[in-house]
Formats: C-alpha cells, sequence, structure tokens
C-alpha cells in the first residue's frame, strides 16, 4: 500500500521558503539514515507552479523525511497558510 502526504500551499506562501525547507528537511534525514538510503528510500517533488509538495512515506526514510518537514513548515508557516493530505492507495493488480 502506497502512503503519500500532500502539502499545498496558499498564494501568501513564499515557495523558495518551502523549498528551503524541503532542502533542510532532505538534509536532516540524510544525517539520519545517510545520503545514499535517502537517494534510496526518499521519493518526493516539490512544484512551484502548482504550489505543493509530495512526499511518498511508504518507507521509514520518507516517513521520517515527511515528519522533519513537518516539523518545520509548523514552525516557519501559520497553520491555515498549507493544508496536508494523507493519500492511501492500494495498487491495482497487474493484468497478464
Amino acid at each position: 500500500m502506497a502512503e503519500t502526504y500532500r502539502y499545498v500551499f496558499k498564494p501568501n506562501v513564499s515557495m523558495v521558503e518551502v523549498q528551503a525547507s524541503l532542502l533542510l528537511s532532505v538534509w536532516a534525514t540524510e544525517a539520519l539514515h545517510g545520503t545514499s538510503q535517502v537517494q534510496l528510500d526518499a521519493d518526493y517533488e516539490f512544484d512551484e507552479e502548482d504550489r505543493k509538495v509530495v512526499i511518498d512515506a511508504s518507507t521509514e526514510v520518507g516517513k521520517d523525511l515527511n515528519r522533519i518537514l513537518m516539523g518545520f513548515l509548523q514552525r516557519e508557516f501559520e497553520p491555515h497558510e498549507f493544508s496536508v493530505e494523507r493519500i492511501t492507495e492500494t495498487p491495482q493488480p497487474v493484468a497478464a
């Protein structure tokens, strides 16, 4: 089962600041798990145009990245300036 978190930011939020928070979160996750493990197990997307960040939290590394990012965002922005949605998808069977 894939577990994904989607963060969406209001128009008044600086996406440069969001990107900086994401980068700091990646570095903090690298400090916990090592650079190679983050490259292998952390999947995330920064979309400036759509004002969103998507994190795959289906691995331990992804879960830690998500937790760290949420912590940074809560300290940097007001609660009404962004939303986060947990998306859980069950993979569809592959047709033979």
